[in-house]
């Protein structure tokens, strides 16, 4: 919960919070956009103004519970080369978005720039969210990007069986939750580490 830290790093996570979610949903929704779907330009999608992405209620929810969500509308039956696959690419884009950031952002880190303290430190609170929301959003969970990615690429019988688990979806994420704070089983953790490890970040906590 971001109020039990201090003003500062409050701050830096809401800002990192901001521009990760910009750069996720305008990606999906210039993806979108490219395969033939107009949704997201007549829903105004097409900026990186973070005020046309970031989800009021997902905001809410990164303050008090540390996780948060953007929105992009998008209509699959417009996108090429069909829906399925179409939606899927879209899907990936998002998490990729946040990849590349984390790589330009961490750029002047792996240079060895002198810079002020806070910067270092922005720097890094921007980064290792950029990388847990590229893997989280990897996860072939539904709601998540991952899921819809891994429907685009399995075969159309695989993919209507697996549909029958979106409702399970936030349950899922839920006792994912649950184990890494009262159990100490770090799912998340597990795999973000190693992706963390590439940019010379700390794991989880």
């Amino acid at each position: 919960m971001l109020f039990y830290r201090d003003p500062l790093t409050i701050l830096f996570l809401t800002a990192a919070f901001f521009i990760a979610v910009a750069f996720h949903e305008a990606n999906h929704a210039f993806v979108a956009t490219a395969l033939g779907d107009d949704t997201p330009r007549r829903a105004g999608r097409l900026t990186l103004n973070p005020m046309r992405h970031v989800d009021r209620f997902g905001l809410l929810m990164f303050v008090l519970a540390g996780f948060g969500w953007g929105y992009t509308p998008v209509t699959p039956s417009n996108l090429r080369p069909n829906p399925r696959l179409g939606y899927a690419i879209v899907a990936a884009a998002g998490p990729l978005a946040n990849l590349v950031i984390a790589f330009v952002l961490s750029a002047p880190l792996r240079m060895g720039l002198p810079m002020n303290p806070l910067l270092h430190q922005f720097l890094l609170v921007a980064i290792s969210l950029n990388l847990l929301l590229f893997v989280l959003n990897l996860l072939p969970i539904p709601p998540l990007d991952g899921f819809s990615v891994l429907l685009g690429l399995v075969g159309r019988p695989l993919a209507e069986r697996l549909r029958q688990l979106e409702q399970m979806g936030p349950g899922i994420l839920i006792a994912m939750i649950v184990l890494s704070s009262f159990v100490g089983i770090d799912v998340l953790g597990f795999i973000y580490r190693p992706v963390a490890a590439l940019f010379g970040l700390p794991g989880l906590r």
